[in-house]
Order: structure tokens, then C-alpha cells, then sequence
């Protein structure tokens, strides 16, 4: 017996049930993994968005059946299961429970990317014991259920799914992919902050950049679940250079994907530089989405920047040295440079003690950036 995940969003777990919760399906790509799940195999049931688990089902075998049940996607490759435990969503368990119980939620550190695990479905568990763990907890939620209040927008976040063309050759080949939202943080607050409530040192260094390219001379876009954020007074959103449209000639899964990053540096229709900032979520998630972006657009001429803190420089080197992201056609160690809160801030200030943004060209980030494209410790 093999434990598996299962991804829901609020609206697919409803619809599972009122279906009657007998068939679980998953999308035409994942058929390959799919074989390798047998009868008596689990699926533990993880609602995205509110990051809690509200189920578990046993799988008896493959299912033909064709019955409309989903009405974001068709999921046409399906199992029929028998539930085991099936949890309202205010009733469900939270992941932060399982914080250092989990082979991909180690640390505080793993919050939000989780090893990318939760990023698709169905995912085998590496440990089998954390199937173990989840599915102890989730028959004591069961026996002793507490409700928990949910918010009612994460709770009917739908799933995002685009259909792009990638080139082989001369040939277009059609394909789904998905995009996901941002880190899974339950404590990132996205309500417009008041003057004086404390910030994050997220938001802090969101600000900086901002407020660095309006200096240069260029225009600059937060991200969109950002942009109610407040800091030092100012609205992040409604900054001095602030876009309110992104280009327009990606395609929507490109979009989608280039509007979640933290923050980018713009010149009428072209990006010059993006910058991923992680301050206490997983590296691996904002690696990922540059990747994403690369990938969606390989021919697309931008510098890319990782802002973290330095002490977690040698995190950002093993992360970013993975195969996913160094073999490429653009290997993300020789186009993404690192940029350490402390450095930055240093040019920040000194930039402006100096009055020397208006003789700057943004390429001057390069400079100061390092980059892990070598095989060997420098």
C-alpha cells in the first residue's frame, strides 16, 4: 500500500461530494503516473489555498466512468475510490500542525513550497510514514472534529488551468499547464496594511526595488495579490511608476505567471528585470517560477534576480543547482542572480546618499549580483 496526494481546490471538493465521492479524477498528463497506483493504495486529500487536508479515500481500481462531475476540467483519468475519512473543509486538518513531522515540511523554512510537492497530483509520498502521520491526524479530526473559521475567498479559489503551444521543430504541440498562486502562507496578509501596523521584511525590500526602478527612470509592477501591501506609509500598489496593465503580447498562462512575480522593472512594452524575494518561504518556489516563466517564453530577454537574506545564500546555491533548473536550454544558474537583502540595501542607500539613479542604467543589478553557473565553490 502506497499513500498518494490528492489535490483539491473548495470547489472540486464539493463537487467530489455532492458526486457522491466514489470517483477521484486527474488530468490527461498525469495518465503515466497514474499506472503506478494500485487498489488499496490511499489518496490523502489536500484542499490548495486554505492548506488543510479533508480526506482520505481508498482506491479500488480504474474507473470508464464519464459522468460530468468537475466543472473546471473533466479530469477524464479517474479511480473509483471508497472514502475512508471525509472532513468539512472548517473541520479539516491544518497543515501548520504537521511542521517538523514531514519529510517536505521540515522546518519553517519549507512553508509555502514545500519542496514543491503539493504541486501536482497525484504525487507519491516519499516517506511512507508522513501517509501515516496524515491519516492518524485526520481520523482524530474525524472522532473529535473543531471547526476552524476558513476565508470564504481561499476557500472558492478556483484552479487555474491554461492551454498554451510549445515548438518541436516545426510543430506545434498543444498542451495544459497550470499556474499556480503564490506561496501557500497562511500568515502573508494581502488586506491593505494601515499606517504604523508593522510590516514585513518582505514588503521592505518589494518597496526598495519599486522605488529604485521609479528612480531609474522606469516603470514598475508589484504583484497582484501584493499590491494592497503597505510600507513606510505608501500604498506598494500605488507607487510613483506603478503600471496598472502588464504587456500584452504573452499569451494567458505567460500572464498569469508574470503577474504573481514580486516585482518587475519595465520600459513601455518590454520587462526589463524581475526579482523573486524570499524572505522566510521555500527558494524553491520562486525558483520555480522564474523557471516557469523561461520555460512558457524561452526566448524572452530579461534579468532575473533572487533577493534573499544572506545567511541564506548557500540554500539558494543547492536549490538553484537542482536538474529541473540547471539543465535547460537556459540554465537558471547562469541567468538568475542572487542579490542578498544586505547587499542591496547598501547600494540602496548608497545610490541615494550619492544621487546617482538618474545616471544609472538597470544593468548595473548585474554588477552586484552573483551568479552560481560554476562547478565549484568560488
Amino acid at each position: 500500500m502506497n499513500y498518494w496526494l490528492d489535490l483539491f481546490t473548495g470547489e472540486t471538493w464539493d463537487e467530489f461530494r455532492k458526486a457522491g465521492a466514489k470517483i477521484s479524477g486527474f488530468r490527461e498528463s498525469r495518465r503515466k503516473a497514474l499506472q503506478r497506483i494500485g487498489p488499496r493504495d490511499i489518496l490523502l486529500c489536500y484542499l490548495t489555498g486554505v492548506m488543510r487536508w479533508v480526506g482520505a479515500l481508498e482506491v479500488i481500481g480504474p474507473s470508464k466512468d464519464t459522468s460530468l462531475i468537475w466543472t473546471s476540467d473533466p479530469f477524464p483519468v479517474r479511480f473509483e475510490v471508497k472514502p475512508l475519512v471525509m472532513l468539512d473543509p472548517e473541520c479539516g486538518v491544518p497543515m501548520n500542525q504537521f511542521e517538523g513531522k514531514l519529510d517536505f515540511y521540515r522546518s519553517l523554512e519549507h512553508k509555502g513550497g514545500f519542496k514543491g510537492f503539493l504541486r501536482m497530483s497525484p504525487n507519491r509520498f516519499k516517506r511512507e510514514g508522513d501517509g501515516g502521520i496524515i491519516m492518524e491526524a485526520l481520523r482524530e479530526a474525524e472522532r473529535n472534529p473543531l471547526p476552524t473559521p476558513i476565508d470564504p475567498r481561499k476557500l472558492a479559489r478556483k484552479a487555474s488551468y491554461y492551454k498554451v503551444e510549445f515548438r518541436k521543430g516545426k510543430v506545434a504541440v498543444p498542451t495544459v499547464v497550470t499556474v499556480p498562486e503564490h506561496d501557500e502562507d497562511e500568515s502573508a496578509n494581502t488586506e491593505p496594511r494601515q499606517v504604523g501596523e508593522p510590516t514585513t521584511r518582505h514588503a521592505e525590500i518589494q518597496y526598495h526595488l519599486l522605488r529604485l526602478g521609479a528612480e531609474l527612470g522606469l516603470e514598475v509592477w508589484v504583484a497582484r495579490n501584493d499590491r494592497g501591501k503597505r510600507q513606510d506609509g505608501e500604498l506598494l500598489g500605488a507607487m510613483a511608476g506603478m503600471r496598472d496593465e502588464l504587456p500584452t503580447q504573452f499569451n494567458e498562462a505567460t500572464n498569469r505567471t508574470i503577474e504573481l512575480i514580486d516585482v518587475l522593472w519595465l520600459k513601455g512594452n518590454t520587462i526589463i528585470a524581475a526579482f523573486e524575494i524570499e524572505a522566510t518561504t521555500s527558494i524553491y518556489s520562486g525558483l520555480l517560477r522564474m523557471s516557469d516563466l523561461l520555460a512558457l517564453q524561452p526566448n524572452l530577454d530579461l534579468a532575473l534576480y533572487l533577493v534573499a537574506p544572506d545567511e541564506r545564500r548557500v540554500k539558494v546555491r543547492q536549490e538553484i543547482a537542482r536538474p529541473t533548473f540547471a539543465y535547460r536550454e537556459k540554465p537558471l544558474p547562469r541567468v538568475c542572480g542572487f542579490i542578498s537583502f544586505e547587499k542591496l540595501m547598501e547600494q540602496v542607500e548608497g545610490i541615494r546618499r550619492l544621487g546617482l539613479a538618474t545616471s544609472l542604467k538597470p544593468e548595473f543589478m548585474k554588477r552586484i549580483a552573483e551568479y552560481f553557473d560554476r562547478d565549484v565553490e568560488a
